[in-house]
This record gives structure tokens, sequence and C-alpha cells, in this order.
């Protein structure tokens, strides 16, 4: 068994594909290997099982899916044209989903996810919903839960918020 603390930390994205790489020819000749990442997104792409660890404690496991899974709805990403659009979007959305809707909001209050608990068809009377309110989106997405989105949910924070040592997770990769 190999151990690879934060392989990719600090590299551009060839240098992190090309690490990557090396890591799935290891696997593929058989060898274990136990990944320690802050990259969600590398556990997803590299790893057969996950370990969530936050405050030096493993709080899930599981598959990339099975992690996934356990937040349950996909969602719904929209990014408008303008942050002043918002309050008029949440109006649409509350109408839509019903009662008071808590969208995840990026810094610039331009995108934003919101459950979608019927799927396509609840993104489809987004979108109508949108349309008929006047309001236009540069993009609209169906999308499952991601990784990060497991982490967030399953500590109540985001990794900048948590005070040392920062939250880790640890992918095996590999039989």
């Amino acid at each position: 068994m190999n151990l690879i603390d934060e392989p990719t930390t600090g590299l551009d994205p060839r240098g992190r594909l090309d690490t990557w790489d090396v890591i799935s020819t290891l696997v593929g000749q058989g060898t274990t290997v136990l990944l320690t990442t802050q990259y969600l997104e590398e556990a997803d792409q590299l790893a057969d099982r996950i370990a969530v660890i936050d405050s030096g404690r493993v709080i899930a496991e599981g598959t990339s899916n099975e992690l996934k899974v356990s937040l349950g709805a996909e969602r719904i990403a929209l990014t408008l044209t303008s942050p002043d659009a918002l309050d008029e979007t949440l109006r649409v959305l509350e109408r839509i989903l019903g009662g008071s809707v808590t969208p995840q909001l990026d810094s610039t209050r331009k995108h934003l996810t919101v459950p979608a608990p019927q799927g396509q068809r609840t993104l489809l009377e987004v979108l109508g919903g949108l349309e008929q309110g006047g309001i236009v989106v540069t993009e609209a997405a169906l999308t499952r839960p991601t990784l990060d989105d497991v982490f967030l949910d399953l500590t109540g924070h985001p990794a900048s918020a948590e005070p040392s040592p920062q939250p880790r997770s640890e992918a095996e990769v590999g039989a």
C-alpha cells in the first residue's frame, strides 16, 4: 500500500491530470493507495471509498455515489444576469417550491443552487416561472449533489470556517 498526502496541492491543471494518471496507473497495477486530499473533486475522480474527516473524526464513509445519494434530491443551479434579479428570483422559487427557500449563493449573488425535489419537472417549472417573471438566466442546470455539497451538509460549515486542524478527506483508491 502507498500513502499519498495531498499530491496535487499547488499544481497547475496539466500537472494535476498527470498526477491523477500516475495514481490511476498504480491502482491499475494492483497497488492500494491511501490518498489524503482537501480537493473533493480529486477524491471523486480517483477513490473507490471515501472517508470524510472533520475535526479529526471520521464522520462519514462510503463510495462517492453512496455519499452523494445520502443528500437526496437533485439540485437546480442558476446563474442570473444580474444580482438585482435575486429578490424576484427568490419569490418565483418560493412560489414553485413552496414556503421559504434558502438557496446556496455565491459571493456575487448571481449564482444560486436550490433543491429540485422532482428533478427535471421542477427545473422546467422554475424556468417557466422565471421567464414569466421576466428574469433572464445565463445558465441553468439540473445537477446531482457534489462531494463538496456532502461535506458542507455533514459538517454544517464550509472548510474555511473550520478551526485547526483543517478537515480532510481520505480516499482509498484500488483494492
